[in-house]
């Protein structure tokens, strides 16, 4: 090696260092997400803007719905104060850049787990809270039985979303020739198809069950009976952020906890004051420090289930049999795994 070649080298080398050691600098300036969140005192949920039963608002002007159950459960974790959350309703196309761009702290959206959105969008999917799947809603008087029967049909679909693609490889595969309708906007789409303006509107199942019930007159339309597709709606955070990823996460491992364990948001103060149960006292904080792990306090999740309940409450207050949707939980995917289906909590050890 001559001397330039030796010099050069050299300054290579302390390039490197320098940069690396800028960048190690640089990563312990940047607060961690639980930190920004506490600092700023509330947590920012990005959801869309209405999907009865997941996410719209009351008369009074209050978010409700199952996704907005789950931002307020992750506010009481963190602060022990469910109302310590705001809500940040966007179109479909601004779901991920929102996230990525740290002004939303978590993604609960009825927001479809799949490969692309996993790898391509800078998000982490979390864990899934309701299993639904692609079907279609006509007007009774189209006389149609079975999406079969709906060849070279309009269909009115949200664009972005998986039911768009879900739509081109079902008429792909069938045959069907289905002639889609796109919009950027749920609510202009359903307008839409009340109107007249497409022969169809496909969504996941739970949806068309909130757009039939908020139809002019809900009797005049019938969801065919097929299911195209397995929707998994999950939770997302910002891409390799494990602090606050397992902190979304064990908030809602503590609602399936709960409702497996009989502890309910009635009956939490008691059962925290008198169980005997080892799991059921761990999991109310009572005894053990399977907070110190996620930087709570001990009664972390013991806020969770008084603010918002178990997952069967949550549950049946949004989208069960007594709600607007009133959708069955019994046999589906959606009940407890005890019970045949596939909510299951992780130990609380």
């Amino acid at each position: 090696m001559n001397k330039v070649t030796s010099i050069v080298a050299a300054g290579t080398a302390v390039f490197l260092m320098q940069a690396a050691t800028s960048t190690a600098a640089m990563a312990q300036d940047k607060a961690s997400t639980l930190q920004q969140v506490k600092d700023r005192g509330y947590l920012s949920c990005v959801i869309g803007n209405s999907f009865p039963g997941f996410y719209s608002l009351d008369k009074d002007g209050e978010w409700q719905g199952m996704d907005i159950d789950m931002c307020r459960g992750v506010a009481a974790a963190v602060f022990g104060d469910p109302t310590k959350v705001k809500f940040m309703p966007v179109q479909w196309a601004q779901s991920f850049t929102t996230i990525k761009s740290g002004e939303g702290d978590m993604l609960s959206k009825g927001m479809t787990w799949t490969l692309s959105r996993d790898t391509s969008q800078g998000l982490d999917f979390l864990e899934t809270y309701f299993y639904d799947g692609q079907g279609f809603m006509v007007r009774k008087d189209l006389g149609v039985n079975s999406v079969k029967d709906l060849k070279g049909a309009t269909v009115c679909v949200l664009t972005g979303t998986s039911s768009e693609l879900n739509l081109a490889d079902y008429s792909r595969t069938h045959g069907l020739d289905l002639k889609t309708v796109v919009f950027d906007d749920s609510a202009v789409r359903n307008t839409a198809f009340f109107n007249e303006n497409c022969d169809a509107l496909t969504n996941d199942k739970s949806g068309l069950a909130a757009q039939r019930s908020a139809a002019p007159n809900p009797d005049d339309y019938i969801v065919l009976p097929e299911t195209i597709s397995k929707e998994a709606l999950s939770f997302a955070v910002t891409q390799n952020d494990s602090e606050w990823a397992n902190i979304v996460k064990w908030t809602f491992e503590t609602m399936v906890a709960a409702e497996e364990y009989g502890i309910t948001s009635k009956n939490v103060d008691d059962l925290r004051a008198n169980s005997e149960n080892p799991v059921i006292r761990r999991i109310l904080g009572v005894e053990g420090d399977l907070n110190t792990g996620l930087g709570l306090s001990p009664d972390w999740a013991y806020q969770v289930v008084k603010a918002v309940g178990n997952y069967g409450e949550i549950y049946e207050r949004n989208v069960g049999t007594n709600s607007v949707l009133g959708l069955e939980r019994k046999g589906t995917l959606n009940a407890l795994w005890q019970d045949g289906g596939l909510m299951y909590a992780k130990s609380f050890r």
